[in-house]
């Protein structure tokens, strides 16, 4: 289960990558557009506000799960010692906490625009839903996956940065 857990979490961050290029294409295409052939588009705009709110929230638990966020060791530099795995505990313990309640804030948010039927002030107009389900699943996600880490840190020990994607692909985890 956690292995699976892990792969799910390296798919959304794959997808979280997919769409940030396809924001960099879009803003260069409407950029060609726009000064170059001088017919902007309408859609570009908002669109890559969307992908990229979803990225951001998709890549939360994949970025947590390779151990990229910033870490301080400078009171912790020995990562077997039972002081450093309570600071990570107590680290991951407070990602989780503010992640379920962001969660549930957003859930509330997205049910209430989706049973409303609210959409953007734009031009193309789409539910807002569609931006607002980004946050309670993306922080749903990063809960997940705090766990997932709790979990291998009190049996697998504290890993380096970016150490599970090598490790989880040998059987380990």
């Amino acid at each position: 289960m956690w292995r699976l857990f892990d792969k799910f979490t390296d798919l959304t961050g794959s997808l979280a990558a997919l769409m940030f290029f396809l924001v960099g294409l879009f803003v260069t295409w409407e950029v060609v557009m726009r000064y170059v052939f001088v017919a902007p588009t309408i859609w570009v705009d908002e669109v890559s506000r969307i992908l990229q709110i979803w990225a951001t929230f998709l890549a939360a638990a994949y970025v947590l799960r390779h151990r990229e966020l910033i870490v301080i060791d400078a009171l912790f530099k020995d990562k077997d010692s039972l002081a450093r795995k309570v600071s990570e505990t107590f680290s991951i313990f407070v990602i989780a906490v503010f992640s379920l309640v962001t969660a549930k804030y957003g859930f509330d948010l997205w049910l209430k625009a989706t049973l409303a039927g609210h959409t953007t002030d734009s031009f193309l107009a789409p539910p807002k839903w569609l931006t607002h389900a980004s946050v309670w699943v993306g922080f749903g996600l990063l809960a997940l996956q705090c766990v997932v880490e709790l979990r291998r840190l009190w049996t697998e020990g504290v890993p380096e940065s970016g150490e599970h994607g090598e490790s989880s692909e040998h059987g380990e985890s």
